[in-house]
């Protein structure tokens, strides 16, 4: 009998082994892999992953795992790995959101869309999966689409600063000055001091010929970051526009003492020197401007005419 028994009887306790042995290494895999995560190990921390998902394809590993590939920049593994975890759980709205924040960067609009629309349906009531929706939508230049989305977010979240700045931004982007100016003043209820919101702002002020309470705007964001170059270059465009070159000179040379190696200081403030009589300081300016960025070249006219890329609509 103790001979037929080690023959034949001995398999099912030999598997049983092998399979508590695995589950063991697949937890030490595992949680050695979270551990150098949290201490900012990530190749370590992957390794140990992708270790562990060859011997159990655990929810909870595969989220690690793409947190820790997105963390490295390595986008395409990550989205790839949240597409494995989806396949297993398809009503995991963490996993579609991630999913279409990874999209995002990747620039994949419709497939970012896509992750948006399965998670609200999964879950109507979830504010993000619509503000991400219409940040899709907005880049696929879908903006009534994009307010749709935003609004059904706010619905959802009343309290949403993102939310109102962005459909701020896609109404004025449609020149629908008064409905974006209500929404800006809800993020600016919220957070007085919001750089993007007090921008805007001031760009429509500036739109409807409010000037100084354009400039007041940008005054306040200075005061706020003194390094916001848009707030220099927006309030140096009104000041042009105004012909008081004397005061964008000074601006522009007041934000270069701060930020001395800014190549589009140099060429706004040698625009005006120009646009002022004075050839050689404006040709000293863009002499800077092109060495410290080669690329300043190619946007410099002989006029100096094409500094409108910041330019706020209904000054130029």
């Amino acid at each position: 009998m103790g001979l037929f028994s080690s023959l034949f009887g001995n398999k099912q306790p030999q598997e049983e082994q092998k399979s508590k042995q695995e589950k063991k290494n697949f937890e030490i895999l595992k949680y050695d892999g979270i551990r150098a995560r949290n201490m900012h190990q990530l190749p370590y921390a992957i390794k140990c992953l992708e270790q562990a998902l060859t011997l159990d394809e655990d929810i909870e590993t595969l989220q690690y795992l793409a947190s820790c590939y997105a963390e490295s920049d390595r986008i395409e593994d990550a989205r790839l790995t949240l597409n494995r975890l989806i396949e297993k759980e398809p009503d995991n709205i963490h996993a579609l959101l991630s999913l279409a924040n990874l999209c995002y960067l990747q620039e994949d609009y419709p497939a970012m869309d896509e992750a948006c629309q399965k998670a609200i349906e999964k879950d109507s009531s979830n504010a993000t999966a619509y503000y991400l929706a219409a940040k899709a939508a907005r880049a696929l230049k879908n903006d009534i689409q994009a307010v749709v989305m935003l609004t059904k977010a706010i619905q959802q979240q009343e309290d949403y600063p993102a939310a109102y700045l962005l459909r701020a931004e896609v109404l004025w982007d449609m020149r629908q000055a008064n409905e974006a100016m209500d929404d800006l003043e809800k993020v600016l209820a919220s957070i007085p001091e919001d750089e993007d919101a007090l921008t805007l702002k001031g760009q429509i002020l500036a739109a409807g010929d409010k000037t100084e309470e354009s400039i007041n705007c940008f005054n306040l964001i200075i005061g706020i970051n003194p390094f916001n170059e848009k707030a220099y270059l927006l309030k140096g465009e009104i000041l042009a526009g105004q012909k008081n070159f004397d005061a964008v000179i000074g601006l522009y040379t007041e934000a270069l003492e701060l930020m001395p190696d800014n190549a589009r200081l140099y060429q706004e403030r040698g625009r005006a020197r120009l646009l002022q009589g004075d050839k050689d300081g404006s040709v000293e300016d863009m002499k800077k401007a092109i060495e410290l960025n080669p690329d300043s070249e190619k946007q410099i006219s002989g006029n100096y005419d094409n500094f409108n890329q910041n330019s706020v609509p209904g000054i130029y």
